[in-house]
């Protein structure tokens, strides 16, 4: 169709995504107009709160925020020194704390936790209702939040980021437009922040085209699964953090599990596993399932209901995984750059400070009339000279440790924490996820065992993205971009089986049989999708692409 005309906004500072790391660069550069017009400027402040635009592709602010989670407040303190007083959702101080070994039928308590898993301190959160309650807290301070509103492309002048092309609306699945068809705007700011969560599409886009990612290593990443429960009253102390390593997954692999009490009665309960997994036949979601079987969850789950499900991908490479983090106009903050520790199994903190340090070296750009990229050079020099580096250093090469399983790694973790993250070599190699999966012909194992779910403590996707609260306009163009179906409905079926149809963690990737009955085909049900973006980051071929559906489309991730 031709171009439509399309409305120009402008704003000083455009924020893509209003989780932790957006909110919070949204209300710090708040906080820092306030401080400068009370303070004895001469000159007026650079930019006003009501210039301060964040956009957010879920219906509601805290609609996208998934995490386990366990945050450390150290930054969320500094943000908001009364935050205790102002009677944010923080759910519980943990309490009680272990780390478990579990066999298919057993389990051993680890004599000492290890120090990057303590927890007292810290709060066991929904980060759905923090995110909620941090949106109102940049709201009432005169930022202007737009839920429901995608990124769809940067705007480029040369190669300065100049702002964002938001999504169309109401196009049917032919990309046509239907009677309420609305263009997307043209957003123009003199700085783009970025803080979309892991493997953002924008991020992506501006990580290849201007190259940021050179002399980084690649990024890694895991899939994350949780369910909220609510279970009888006293089967944990509110406040108990208790995460796992072994069954259900092999010593070869990557990950864990884990059950929190946020109150008396709501438990929430997940795993972890990474996607360098080799068996494309390897299902995270029947993992899942598998691992509420072992007779301690089932214990703690019983005569329970679930009633949230959700799915995102972690980004763990840590320290030399993350890009350059500014270029001309734009600055990547939070899990969209990598800020997280897999180590300590946290990266909330991570997303708040470097949004402050954001917020902070745009209101001094803008001081200065200067966006380009040396003034903002100065957020990498702020994240690196503050706790966020010391804190990634320490776990620089922790992720890369587990490329030859759990045992090898044991002996190089422990020697990294004597060493404060070096271990054997200074710079642990690592490659793309996607490179460590096996052709079918190389498994020498049989296929991973797959749990019958029985709709009361195991089930199955469909049932699980109906818990996730997910929905999609049917009639719109496929967020999900393959690049060759050929490949998918010839190649990929011998050579790997369509791993899509494992690692989806909601069924959004269904081979179906041929009307002929002579083969299959890939059939793509992107309806289900709850945007963890595994498939963008584990297809073996690379030929698939997430891009934000139609804004307000997605899960609804409340309490979780």
């Amino acid at each position: 169709m031709p171009e439509p005309t399309r409305e120009r906004l402008e704003a000083d500072v455009l924020i893509v995504g209003a989780g932790p790391a957006g909110l919070s660069c949204a209300l710090r550069l708040t906080q820092l107009i306030r401080e400068y017009q009370h303070g004895a400027g001469l000159e007026p402040a650079p930019l006003s709160p009501e210039s301060i635009y964040v956009i957010e592709k879920g219906s509601e602010i805290g609609a996208h925020s998934l995490s386990g989670a366990v945050l450390d407040p150290k930054a969320l303190r500094k943000l908001v020194p009364d935050y205790e007083t102002c009677k944010p959702p923080l759910g519980t101080p943990v309490a009680d704390e272990a780390v478990y070994f579990l066999t298919e039928g057993g389990r051993w308590k680890l004599p000492v936790t290890p120090p990057f898993l303590r927890n007292h301190g810290n709060l066991v959160v929904s980060l759905n209702q923090l995110v909620k309650w941090m949106g109102r807290l940049a709201e009432d301070a005169g930022a202007n939040l737009f839920p429901g509103i995608a990124g769809a492309e940067l705007l480029y002048e040369g190669e300065r980021v100049v702002g964002v092309r938001t999504d169309d609306k109401g196009l049917d699945r032919n990309g046509h437009p239907k009677p309420n068809f609305q263009p997307g705007y043209d957003i123009h700011a003199q700085v783009t922040v970025l803080a979309e969560g892991p493997r953002g599409s924008l991020s992506k886009q501006a990580i290849q085209r201007l190259h940021l990612d050179r002399g980084s290593s690649p990024q890694n990443y895991s899939i994350g699964v949780k369910e909220l429960w609510e279970v009888p009253p006293g089967r944990l102390k509110p406040g108990t953090v208790i995460h796992t390593a072994g069954w259900p997954l092999e010593a070869r692999q990557f990950g864990g599990g884990f059950l929190y009490a946020l109150t008396e009665t709501r438990l929430a309960v997940g795993l972890v596993v990474g996607l360098d997994e080799r068996d494309p036949r390897f299902d995270a979601h029947n993992a899942f399932q598998r691992y509420k079987t072992h007779p301690w969850l089932r214990e703690q789950l019983h005569g329970g209901q679930m009633v949230r499900y959700g799915a995102k991908t972690i980004p763990e490479g840590g320290y030399f995984a993350i890009p350059r983090t500014v270029a001309d106009g734009l600055i990547l903050i939070g899990d969209a750059a990598g800020f997280l520790n897999s180590q300590r199994l946290k990266g909330i903190h991570l997303a708040m400070k470097t949004g402050m340090l954001a917020a902070e070296t745009i209101f001094d750009a803008l001081l200065r009339r200067d966006s380009s990229a040396e003034a903002l050079r100065q957020f990498e020099r702020r994240w690196q000279t503050s706790w966020v580096k010391e804190e990634l250093w320490r776990a620089r090469n922790y992720r890369q440790s587990f490329g030859r399983g759990l045992w090898s790694a044991t002996f190089h973790v422990g020697l990294q924490l004597a060493t404060c993250g070096r271990g054997l070599r200074s710079r642990y190699r690592s490659r793309p996820d996607y490179e460590s999966m096996q052709r079918l012909e190389d498994c020498q194992a049989s296929p991973p065992p797959k749990t019958k779910p029985d709709g009361k403590l195991t089930f199955d996707k469909l049932s699980d993205v109906y818990h996730s609260g997910t929905r999609h306009e049917e009639n719109q163009p496929s967020h999900l971009h393959i690049a060759d179906f050929n490949i998918c409905n010839g190649r990929c079926i011998v050579e790997y089986g369509n791993p899509c149809q494992y690692f989806c963690p909601a069924a959004v990737y269904e081979m179906e049989t041929d009307s002929g009955g002579q083969g299959k085909h890939l059939r793509v049900n992107s309806s289900n999708c709850v945007h963890c973006k595994t498939c963008d980051i584990a297809d073996p071929y690379q030929i698939i692409t997430w891009v934000p559906p139609e804004g307000g489309g997605g899960p609804h991730y409340d309490g979780m």
